[in-house]
């Protein structure tokens, strides 16, 4: 993969992870894990228009969730219904 960054801004950035607590760490996880999800919603929204808040969580599940789980759990089936 193409890496925009200098050896010395990596080195620098993987340092002050390294020094960072854990509290933190988990907190920007959480943060970029929440951005994702808003991203993948814009598309969901984009994609499939207007559907009900039950339609859009099921789709944003699919994206995370195994088939298998999301069959049993949700009876909603990726392949049939769309991610």
């Amino acid at each position: 993969m193409p890496n925009d960054t200098s050896e010395y801004a990596e080195k620098i950035l993987i340092e002050g992870y390294r020094a960072m607590p854990a509290q933190k760490k988990l907190e920007q996880v959480a943060a970029l894990t929440q951005m994702v999800q808003k991203m993948a919603l814009v598309r969901i929204r984009s994609q499939y228009g207007n559907v009900s808040e039950k339609e859009l969580r099921l789709r944003l599940a699919s994206l995370w969730l195994p088939r298998e789980t999301m069959i049993k759990l949700f009876n909603w089936d990726p392949e049939i219904e769309g991610y």
